[in-house]
């Protein structure tokens, strides 16, 4: 039979968001990873869209949890359109599976999101493109910041 490893105590997670630098992440938006779970796949970043930017098609594959810190989401063309058209304070909660044909920004809007798996970009035929894990934000993130170095 195998040691038992101890682990030790659990530690508090803290993250100076406001000296992190905006990172590119999808074309009209930045981010900035606050944490990020090899363990669970769990992934929390603050997204910063600009006027305009949307997200295409995906899926989640894992739930996923947003809180708009400033702005306006429209999911699905929005309220008017059957969809939801999230602002500045609301929260939403996205279940495993679901599917976002189209979620727009119509004002630079900033949002907490935290999603508890994958999310699959797909194309107009409903084939995978871009698998955005936690393997993926940290890649981004790295990325982002290697490239702000250099160009310091």
């Amino acid at each position: 039979m195998g040691q038992v490893q101890s682990v030790g105590e659990p530690a508090d997670v803290y993250v100076d968001a406001g000296g992190k630098a905006w990172l590119p992440f999808f074309p009209g938006f930045t981010f900035k990873v606050l944490r990020v779970s090899a363990e669970t796949g769990t992934w929390t970043v603050l997204i910063r869209s600009e006027a305009g930017a949307a997200f295409p098609t995906h899926t989640h594959l894992g739930a996923g949890e947003y809180y708009v810190v400033s702005g306006l989401m429209e999911v699905r063309g929005g309220v008017q359109n059957g969809g939801i058209t999230a602002q500045t304070g609301d929260y939403g909660f996205e279940p495993n599976g679901i599917v976002h044909d189209h979620t727009e920004f119509p004002v630079e809007t900033v949002l907490l999101f935290t999603n508890h798996g994958a999310v699959n970009f797909t194309d107009a035929s409903g084939a995978s493109v871009y698998i955005l894990d936690w393997r993926a934000i940290l890649k981004l993130e790295a990325d982002g910041e290697a490239a702000l170095k250099q160009a310091a």
